[in-house]
């Protein structure tokens, strides 16, 4: 998989995956996987959400376990904190962003 955490399906899509601070806790980072067209429209599905003030830190490629995660959720959009806890599952985006 290439660099710059995101990697490229065979089907032309692409996997984006970021590890920024918790918008919800302090001192806590989590995992962001997203699914979509392309790199481009994955970040503004990030900004979309009041993520802008975070999109940095997209240096690590998603693992194989990481693309199959995101391609079989629905919204395509998953978290968990980082470094992952044993038995954390993955979860969707609106459990991190809800106050």
């Amino acid at each position: 998989m290439p660099d710059g955490g995101f990697c490229k399906l065979p089907g032309g899509s692409v996997v984006v995956a970021l590890s920024l601070p918790s918008p919800a806790a302090e001192g806590v980072t989590v995992r962001i996987l997203v699914h979509a067209a392309n790199r481009s429209r994955a970040l503004t599905r990030l900004r979309n959400l009041g993520l802008r003030a975070y999109l940095r830190g997209n240096t690590h490629p998603p693992t194989p376990d990481e693309v199959t995660a995101v391609l079989h959720h629905p919204e395509g959009l998953l978290w968990r904190t980082t470094p992952s806890r044993a038995l954390e599952l993955w979860h969707p985006i609106g459990a991190l962003l809800r106050p």
